[in-house]
């Protein structure tokens, strides 16, 4: 079992746990170094840290993923150690969220039309709260009985080339990793395989200050960790990682304490925050 997993989603964004549940069940698994990453939110990190005292033994990393647009497609950004507390910051993800909303509007309207018509209203409840995503889009399609599973969802209709994708406000990569840098956090690139010609798109997000990047995820094997590690290792990028967990139920999720990256992160990620301006910190 790994000890360290910096990347989850809690229901406010597109996962199933609460908060609580989920620091109960990081500390169940034995994890010690964790961070919880909702997209474009950190509203769940206030309910996190509080469960977080129930267990001396696990330290919270506070985080959020931030989704930014290439012309080849998405690139994600997660942020660890952010202010969670910096208005301008909170005002930016606000943003982002209400962009969320207007897409997963538009692709309901567009489902419609193609003759799947889902509830807006059933949408918003399974995103409880959250930051509506395509996953809630997706289940509301599930439940529906169009498709048979949030796979063939994304595949058939709401992926990015498909009849039901809407796009929706984004940053740029190099937009996001300077705000990240901004409210003092340590921006790391997710989740590379899923990044065109990630290589070439390195040099540009490293000058604005990207210091990591996902070497241990999910279900990579080993040719792709290994890959990824030499990478890392290229660029002097501190190599992270995690589940991704969602709590989505499916037979081949990744849970917690089943990837992740070694403890040696967790010092030099400690190490590159402590050597932050203190106006940063």
């Amino acid at each position: 079992m790994f000890r360290v997993d910096l990347h989850m989603h809690t229901v406010h964004s597109d996962g199933r746990l609460t908060p609580t549940e989920m620091i109960d069940l990081l500390a169940s698994r034995g994890l010690r170094f964790v961070s919880i990453t909702d997209h474009d939110s950190t509203e769940g990190l206030d309910e996190a840290f509080e469960a977080a005292t129930k267990y001396p033994d696990l330290t919270l990393i506070p985080g959020v993923e931030m989704s930014t647009d290439v012309p080849d497609g998405e690139v994600h950004i997660l942020a660890y150690y952010v202010d969670r507390f910096d208005p301008d910051f909170q005002n930016t993800l606000e943003r982002f969220r209400d962009a969320r909303l207007g897409r997963g509007q538009r692709m309901v309207e567009k489902l419609a039309a193609l003759g799947m018509p889902v509830s807006f209203d059933r949408v918003l409840e399974l995103a409880q709260d959250g930051a509506v995503g395509r996953p809630h889009v997706a289940r509301a399609l599930l439940e529906r009985g169009y498709v048979a599973s949030i796979k063939e969802a994304f595949d058939k209709y709401i992926g990015r080339n498909g009849p039901a994708y809407a796009d929706r406000e984004k940053m740029t990569p190099e937009e996001a990793i300077t705000l990240a840098v901004r409210v003092g956090a340590l921006p790391v690139l997710a989740h590379p395989s899923y990044v065109k010609d990630v290589e070439n798109k390195l040099p540009s997000m490293i000058e604005a200050g990207l210091v990591g990047m996902e070497v241990y995820y999910g279900d990579y094997d080993e040719a792709q960790i290994e890959s990824f590690k030499v990478l890392a290792e290229a660029y002097d990028l501190v190599p992270c990682g995690g589940s991704d967990y969602h709590a989505q139920g499916y037979v081949d999720e990744v849970q917690p304490g089943f990837a992740g990256p070694p403890t040696s992160t967790i010092d030099r990620l400690a190490a590159l925050k402590a050597a932050l301006p203190l106006s940063s910190r």
